[in-house]
């Protein structure tokens, strides 16, 4: 997946932060959904299912699915139902991980 611009035109956003997912620093609004900054920084790809490693993406963008699942601090949390803030450090899920209640 590439770079997707954001659309600018008319648009006001919040300043931009950064933030580190698996060790690749990338930069979005404050406020924005994890999910919308990772698909606009063109990563297509936010975690492996755990039992056939099969690549997983965003699906409903409403937490339901947990399609979208990605761990912060140590905790697990659908990428769609938390916003990017400044440091924030998230990994991916690979294969094998376990789904934590």
């Amino acid at each position: 997946m590439q770079h997707r611009p954001r659309i600018q035109k008319g648009v006001s956003r919040a300043a931009t932060v950064r933030f580190v997912i698996d060790g690749i620093e990338l930069d979005a609004p404050a406020g924005e959904s994890l999910a919308a900054a990772l698909m606009a920084a063109g990563i297509g790809t936010i975690r492996h299912g755990p039992m056939d490693g099969q690549p997983r993406s965003v699906f409903c963008l409403i937490g339901l699915c947990q399609e979208c699942l990605v761990e912060i601090d140590g905790m697990q949390i659908e990428a769609c139902r938390v916003n990017v803030s400044a440091g924030m450090q998230v990994n991916r899920l690979r294969p094998m991980d376990p789904i934590k209640p």
